[in-house]
């Protein structure tokens, strides 16, 4: 499941996709737009901003714009970004690999087969969907 976090993250990143292409939102207009508590926005965008996928502008006409082309965003950037691993165990992770300690032999484990397929599936689909994807539907 998605956080709550990562969901209002993508909703924000939705809304600014929709802007005209030199339009800067501010927090508010983003909260109320997308409808996301204004408090948690301030957090999300600007652990956005650190991830460069969007950029800001301060002062009386300051706000916030994307920085990457929203062609380029896709759900699995954002959902790593926020949550982490896509994988369900961490020795089935491509980005925060973990060995299991109580694995005996990681070559030969059914579990993680399983869970590298499933990754793998998953991986796929969510780098196949962008912010430019969603806003098209």
């Amino acid at each position: 499941m998605l956080s709550h976090k990562t969901k209002y993250a993508l909703k924000a990143l939705l809304y600014l996709a929709q802007q005209d292409e030199n339009h800067i939102s501010r927090t508010i207009e983003i909260a109320e737009g997308a409808n996301i508590p204004k408090k948690f926005l301030e957090q999300i965008l600007l652990d956005l901003k650190r991830g460069h996928f969007v950029g800001s502008k301060q002062g009386k006409y300051g706000g916030y714009y994307l920085l990457k082309d929203k062609e380029t965003i896709t759900l699995a950037d954002i959902h790593r970004l926020f949550d982490g691993a896509i994988a369900l165990l961490p020795c089935a992770s491509l980005n925060f690999y973990e060995r299991c300690t109580d694995c005996q032999n990681e070559a030969e484990c059914h579990l993680r087969h399983g869970l590298v397929a499933i990754r793998d599936e998953t991986l796929k689909a969510m780098q196949g969907i962008t912010i430019a994807s969603l806003v098209k539907k």
